[in-house]
């Protein structure tokens, strides 16, 4: 297994405000990630969605089990989740677009980065 980059972590737990600071400075103002609705874990940072995906892959994730999306530190709790990534174009799953467009699943993604990424509040 390969160390995944500096600009991109495994959420197991919370991640650190100025963890979080750091990671959203790439983009200016949000921070792609990709969450593992089944296992409960997040990949966040770095510029791709696809390079948090592949970390998630390596430590034993399904691919149909994730997907990707971008939080926006400062924006409140209905404004921080974009549910949009070029991952998440998954025909065979019933997704044909970038947004998640399952119910189900944008309520585990919000749950899940509720917990471990924040609630849309300031940096």
């Amino acid at each position: 297994m390969t160390p995944e980059p500096a600009d991109l972590l495994v959420l197991e737990g919370r991640i650190e405000r100025t963890e979080l600071a750091r990671l959203v400075r790439l983009f200016g103002d949000m921070v792609k990630y990709v969450v593992d609705v089944e296992r409960g874990v997040i990949a966040i940072g770095g510029e791709l969605h696809a390079d948090a995906e592949h970390v998630l892959l390596e430590r034993g994730s399904r691919a149909a089990d994730l997907w990707g999306a971008n939080y926006y530190p400062g924006r409140g709790r209905e404004g921080s989740i974009e549910y949009t990534s070029l991952i998440n174009i998954r025909p065979a799953r019933g997704n044909v677009g970038m947004e998640v467009g399952d119910p189900a699943i944008r309520e585990r993604i919000r749950a899940l980065t509720e917990a471990l990424v924040g609630e849309g509040e300031a940096l």
